[in-house]
């Protein structure tokens, strides 16, 4: 694999995805979540509970971080879809790239958007909500646990890609999965036993919660054993999800004319 092949391709992934409509996406949809769901739903935390006025964004803070594992992730699935359709893939294989200096762009690239997002949704926290106790050791884990995020999502979407012959199929399911596993997860809400059984279940099986668990963790402090755990399963089902997309991609058609 060579590495100029590959910063190549990374580069021409960026500059793809960071035009006005993606970068709303990508960072406007996570931001707007913070700030409207952040101070509408302190509103009633606060008018019910006497909470103060920043707790709930202290909450909501670092589950949009880990939200933005989901959003990286469908880059790499919509590149491979758009690739392919409009015949860019076999353009590029046509030159010196390989298949696997190809993924590897795509799956990197996914990494570097979540981790970027990342950051940019915690200079609006620390904005929104002021100071924070985040350490070094806390800021790897949250960063740690988005980066692995990023690539079990990406690895998601690019199976998904490399699978779906239909267009507004891949993005009807891309869309589902994305609002599915956002709130069905602990990025707006924590995990407790007054959920209905089947909701507990969605939430313990749901790769963001152990993303959100652990990034919420690490910027508070709070890290634990449960934790580790949690990133041991998502180590794990990323490993196995990586294979079974690589596979699926290095079958698939290089057009899907």
């Amino acid at each position: 694999m060579a590495a100029p092949n590959l910063t190549r391709l990374i580069y021409r992934n960026i500059r793809v995805n960071t035009d006005v409509a993606s970068l709303v996406i990508l960072l406007g949809l996570p931001a707007m979540y913070l700030i409207f769901f952040g101070y509408g739903f302190q509103s009633v935390i606060q008018g019910t509970t006497g909470g103060s006025a920043t707790s709930y964004l202290a909450f909501l803070a670092p589950g949009i971080m880990a939200f933005q594992a989901v959003m990286a992730g469908t880059v790499g699935g919509s590149m491979l879809w758009a690739d392919r359709r409009w015949g860019m893939l076999a353009q590029l294989l046509v030159g010196p790239f390989t298949r696997i200096e190809y993924l590897f762009g795509i799956m990197l690239t996914s990494l570097l958007f979540g981790l970027g997002g990342a950051a940019i949704m915690m200079g609006i926290a620390v904005v929104l909500v002021g100071s924070t106790t985040l350490t070094v050791t806390g800021a790897l884990v949250v960063f740690g646990s988005i980066a692995l995020g990023s690539i079990f999502f990406g690895s998601l979407m690019l199976l998904i890609s490399a699978l779906v012959k239909s267009n507004n199929a891949y993005n009807s399911i891309q869309v589902l999965i994305i609002f599915f596993v956002n709130f069905a997860s602990t990025v707006f809400y924590p995990f407790n036993a007054s959920l209905p059984g089947a909701l507990q279940v969605l939430f313990s099986i749901n790769p963001l919660t152990y993303i959100a668990d652990t990034a919420r963790a690490g910027y508070t402090g709070t890290l634990s054993g449960h934790n580790g755990l949690e990133m041991l399963v998502l180590a794990i089902e990323t490993v196995v999800l990586l294979i079974l997309a690589t596979r699926a991609y290095l079958r698939s058609d290089v057009s899907t004319e």
